[in-house]
């Protein structure tokens, strides 16, 4: 669904918009203006900017991070679990938002030196809200697991085993330390860090309530299974 509302948005915006001649008109039109939000209007961008991206960078980025993620949770949640801790996660990360801009020194939300724009009418997009629940889950579930990154070693590029519990850690530890510096600084970044922290916190305490035992049960002996050293001789 992200792809292809990205994709229509791009190639035929007037599909999703009657009247939209460009895909800043859906961004406009369906995403979370946290101003109109707070004031109860268009309550259902909360939903709608979880399907939109700000370019194919971002939307290759959050994709990656859910293909490589989002299937081990749905095959331990089952499919229509999975998809409404998914969203829920997603609501999580906008009210974390919001809040995040609310504690932002007044001044600084127009201080032009600083930030060019007002966040209270910046609209947010992205799936990124949402799939920082599914790290929260995996982190949960999975910490032991291996995933596979690339570095640099000067100009060499280097692949890397770690576990997923240093891995979303330190990328969650990321996430912290910028959406710290950007409330208490004051300074609007463009990017909601706080919406990540808080759809990963939202999915660390939704998880217990959404995984399915017996298919988390069965998932664990597979892994043990294929974990296995005699596999590979």
């Amino acid at each position: 669904m992200n792809v292809l509302v990205f994709l229509v948005g791009v190639v035929a915006p007037w599909a999703l918009l009657p009247g939209a001649s460009r895909y800043e008109d859906i961004i406009l039109a369906y995403g979370m203006i946290p101003a109109y939000v707070v004031g109860g209007d268009r309550l259902y961008t909360i939903l709608t900017s979880m399907f939109l991206h700000g370019g194919i960078a971002h939307l290759l980025g959050n994709m990656l991070y859910l293909y490589i993620f989002g299937d081990n949770i749905e095959a331990v949640m089952g499919r229509l679990r999975y998809l409404l801790f998914y969203i829920l996660s997603g609501v999580g990360a906008v009210i974390f938002h919001i809040v995040s801009i609310a504690l932002m020194p007044p001044e600084a939300l127009m201080n032009s030196a600083l930030s060019f724009t007002n966040p209270w009418l910046v609209p947010a997009v992205g799936a990124s809200g949402a799939i920082s629940g599914v790290l929260g889950a995996y982190i949960i579930l999975f910490p032991a697991s291996r995933v596979r990154v690339v570095t640099f070693w000067g100009w060499f590029p280097l692949m890397l085993s770690v576990p997923a519990s240093i891995y979303i850690g330190f990328w969650f530890l990321y996430q912290l330390i910028l959406g710290l510096s950007t409330t208490l600084g004051g300074v609007s970044s463009g990017i909601a860090f706080w919406a990540h922290i808080g759809g990963f916190l939202t999915g660390i305490a939704l998880t217990p309530l959404f995984v399915d035992k017996e298919k988390l049960r069965m998932a664990m002996q597979a892994l043990r299974y294929y974990s296995r050293e005699d596999l590979y001789w």
